[in-house]
């Protein structure tokens, strides 16, 4: 069941789902679905409105007037959380990793928040990799002058954004066979994965090496139903060397598939997440991962002009 969404936003849910054309599918006897949630709200797209509804429903509940998050000079999982405190009147303040960003001028992403209110408060990279001790968390907040802020963590990923993405694998049930996410925290696939039930699978592409990931869902997982379900997998060979890293040949490939499929159905294929994920569906199915007649379906978390982090 989709979660009611506070005041202030009105989401497009469910998400719309377009079967496209594509013969790297087509020849393998692959049904190609794109599960459009870059469509569900301008400002925040995808799994950021996912990820942050229950946890806005909740600071407001618990009479809060401060939400406190975390993310690199260029996440946008603050942008979106700076533009629902805009929406919904809270203030806004963003822990930023890399205290010499400080005397620099901000990046594009940096100033929409500002722009959208959010006041940035940096740290060392140190700290920064600390902060969810409690003393460091303890120190930030003071810092920050904001002690009874209600924290969300780096990228929205708790099990409030846990519960708010089951809606996504709910939405999809009966509609596909395997459906597919690009990763960053892992809150998406831990909810998508419980969402779609144990009949179907999950499938997550990570954008930062490393082999973390898989832990940390089983966390959320376990955190949020108790147990992780056994219906989701990571393939870790899509990163292109870490987060941000968009080489020529990613490009190329997320132009050609926007050439493809663009006219048809308004998809700009965004490249940190998307692209990654577009590309390994890509050659997964060329590999004959995927049986001959399913139906299989990439969920489009963000666009170039609303992206996620």
């Amino acid at each position: 069941m989709c979660p009611t969404p506070p005041d202030g936003l009105r989401p497009r849910l469910p998400s719309p789902l377009q079967r496209i054309e594509d013969e790297r599918f087509a020849r393998r006897g692959v049904e190609l679905l794109l599960k459009r949630d870059d469509l569900i709200h301008r400002d925040l797209p995808g799994n950021k409105y996912r990820k942050l509804v229950l946890n806005l429903r909740a600071a407001a509940d618990a009479g809060h007037d401060t939400l406190l998050t975390f993310g690199g000079a260029y996440s946008n999982h603050l942008r979106a959380t700076a533009a629902a405190g805009r929406l919904l009147g809270f203030a806004t303040i963003g822990v930023v990793r890399g205290d010499e960003l400080a005397d620099r001028p901000l990046n594009p992403s940096l100033r929409r928040c500002v722009s959208d209110g959010m006041r940035l408060h940096f740290v060392d990279r140190a700290t920064y990799r600390r902060k969810t001790e409690p003393e460091t968390l303890t120190a930030i907040l003071r810092a920050t002058d904001a002690p009874a802020a209600y924290v969300v963590p780096e990228g929205g990923s708790n099990t409030l954004a846990v519960r708010g993405c089951t809606a996504l694998g709910e939405e999809l049930r009966g509609h596909t066979d395997v459906a597919a996410v690009a990763c960053g925290t892992g809150g998406t696939l831990a909810g998508l994965a419980a969402g779609l039930g144990p009949d179907r699978q999950a499938l997550g592409i990570p954008v930062l090496k490393g082999g973390f990931l898989g832990d940390d869902i089983a966390a959320l997982q376990r955190g949020t139903f108790g147990e992780p379900t056994a219906n989701w997998a990571l393939d870790e060979r899509f990163h292109w060397g870490g987060y941000a890293r968009t080489p020529p040949e990613l490009i190329a490939f997320a132009e050609d598939f926007e050439d493809r499929h663009g006219p048809e159905t308004g998809l700009s294929v965004e490249h940190l997440y998307v692209a990654k994920l577009l590309y390994a569906l890509t050659v997964l199915s060329e590999e004959g991962a995927f049986r001959p007649g399913t139906r299989l379906t990439a969920v489009i978390t963000g666009t170039r002009d609303a992206l996620q982090g």
